[in-house]
């Protein structure tokens, strides 16, 4: 039996992963491993790794009894990005990063890419420049003893961003470009297995709230899936295409089969989500070796949940990884350049003859020197000063001839007041010191109450959390993200998840907006 699994882990750098793995200080390369086997599966496709070449490191990609190929985002840095984990005893004969061809290196090769005459240069390279496409081509035997081919494609398809029209071109063409390379390996004589996130929900019973969606059924994602999914599993229509969803070739009604939930929202906890991510098979090797297809619900730690398949045929490893293997990376692999390498030994250095020697000692000794008398000249600020004529502080405050003589003269006339200002009885002085008790502990109070009622009124603490109307229960605080003239701008809703609106139990639709601070 070979066994596959698709998971979209939304970044292979986040803890790993959820309930798969509990043990957070354990080695990375630990964790990974146990995250592999957990998911129990000869072949593990990964999207959404979020990791590009500089930052992948050793504990991630070297993993004990498997090997590991990776195709990285080459337009922006965390973002997007596929793996594939091999078992050592299914071993690809050949890896391929994209879909286009011009990733691909010399030898290797999977090959067969089709006629891509529609499509520029610039366009492919856009397309297979985000990492969202790796292929491994594995040799499988059946039941029959038979040798034949496999491909898979492990895939991450774009998201449609309604802030950005302009994407929705690009996934469409990014599929078209899948497409074509898919039926090319199948013209070519290889079984082909597409697995991973496609971002298309294909059917009403894929998606949660498929009633309120506005043309369901003319989004181009799903009419791109209608020709590419044979009708087999489907209860209606006239799909011909050369692929089978394996998941609804053995449970063509199952509702509430999803993969993906907000996390956000909640979602999840009232499985209020929608299936983006599949195992799509051609139609000859789902009908002949197909066992299987599940979800994995159960699998923490990603916004998606695991998916898979099992196939009646035993793989037949190569003997050798291809060279796209993470285990001949040069700073894997032992073999990473020294800088060393990049410097002259000091043996093959010219020598320099003895003129040139005793030029740079008195060079030397002349820079010595003149370093010796500009710290000499530091040393001696007061010449400096003179020099500069800079004044001392003291002469600011030197009165000048005439204000000395004026103070002089007045000196007497206030010694004489002062004096008979002085003179007070004792009586007068108690009074006095009374007096001003009274009048610096009024103006204390004064000038706290004055300080309180300041505080008060700039630090009024946070307001009241509102009660949703629905279950009267304190709500939650969000913040509008979407550009428009709201954009920063927060808000309450009610805190309970997201779910069906026919469930009391889930979020009632109360909106609330916050005051401003």
């Amino acid at each position: 039996m070979l066994r596959l699994v698709s998971w979209n882990i939304n970044g292979i750098r986040s803890p790993l992963q959820g309930a798969v793995c509990q043990e957070s200080n354990n080695c990375a390369s630990v964790t990974m491993k146990r995250t592999l086997e957990e998911l129990g599966a000869d072949i593990v496709c990964l999207q959404e790794t979020k990791v590009t070449r500089d930052v992948l490191t050793e504990p991630l990609a070297i993993v004990e009894g498997y090997n590991s190929y990776f195709s990285y985002s080459r337009s922006r840095s965390g973002y997007s990005g596929v793996a594939t984990f091999c078992k050592d005893s299914c071993t690809p004969v050949a890896a391929e990063e994209g879909l286009s061809g011009l990733f691909a290196t010399q030898n290797g090769n999977v090959g067969c890419y089709g006629n891509t005459d529609e499509f520029t240069q610039e366009e492919l390279r856009a397309l297979d420049s985000e990492g969202r496409a790796l292929l491994t081509q594995h040799k499988i035997r059946t039941w029959e003893g038979k040798e034949k081919t496999l491909t898979l494609i492990n895939v991450y398809c774009p998201r449609v961003d309604p802030e950005k029209p302009e994407r929705l071109s690009f996934k469409m063409r990014f599929c078209h470009l899948l497409q074509k390379r898919a039926e090319a390996l199948l013209a070519a004589g290889s079984h082909v297995i597409i697995l991973g996130d496609l971002n298309t929900a294909h059917r009403r019973i894929d998606h949660c709230n498929a009633v309120n969606l506005e043309y369901f059924e003319e989004d181009p994602g799903r009419k791109w899936m209608d020709g590419l999914l044979n009708n087999i599993g489907c209860p209606a229509g006239s799909h011909v295409g050369p692929f089978i969803d394996t998941y609804r070739y053995f449970q063509p009604q199952q509702e509430g089969a999803f993969t993906c939930w907000s996390v956000v929202s909640g979602a999840r906890h009232h499985n209020y989500g929608s299936r983006l991510d599949y195992v799509l098979g051609d139609k000859t090797l789902v009908m002949d070796t197909l066992q299987a297809s599940f979800l994995l619900p159960e699998v923490m730690g990603s916004d998606h949940c695991p998916v898979g398949a099992v196939l009646n045929v035993s793989s037949v490893p190569a003997k050798y990884c291809p060279p796209l293997c993470t285990l001949f990376f040069p700073e894997f692999a032992g073999t990473q350049l020294k800088i060393l390498r990049f410097l002259v030994p000091l043996e093959h250095k010219p020598i320099l003859d003895q003129s040139a020697l005793q030029l740079s000692s008195q060079t030397l000794v002349q820079k010595r020197q003149n370093k010796f008398c500009v710290r000499l000249t530091r040393l001696q600020p007061s010449q400096a000063s003179s020099r500069r004529g800079q004044k001392n502080m003291t002469s600011y405050f030197q009165p000048s001839s005439s204000h000395s003589q004026t103070s002089a003269s007045k000196l007497p006339t206030l010694h004489l007041v002062e004096t008979v200002m002085a003179t007070k009885t004792p009586e007068e002085e108690a009074i006095a010191k009374v007096v001003e008790g009274e009048i610096s502990a009024s103006g204390a109070k004064e000038e706290k109450e004055v300080l309180v009622s300041f505080w008060k009124s700039v630090l009024r603490g946070p307001f009241s959390v509102p009660l949703c109307r629905g279950h009267r229960e304190p709500c939650v605080m969000r913040t509008v993200k979407k550009a428009g003239p709201n954009l920063g701008r927060h808000f309450y809703m009610c805190a309970r998840p997201q779910g069906p609106r026919s469930d009391p139990s889930t979020r009632c639709n109360f909106f609330q907006w916050s005051r401003p601070s």
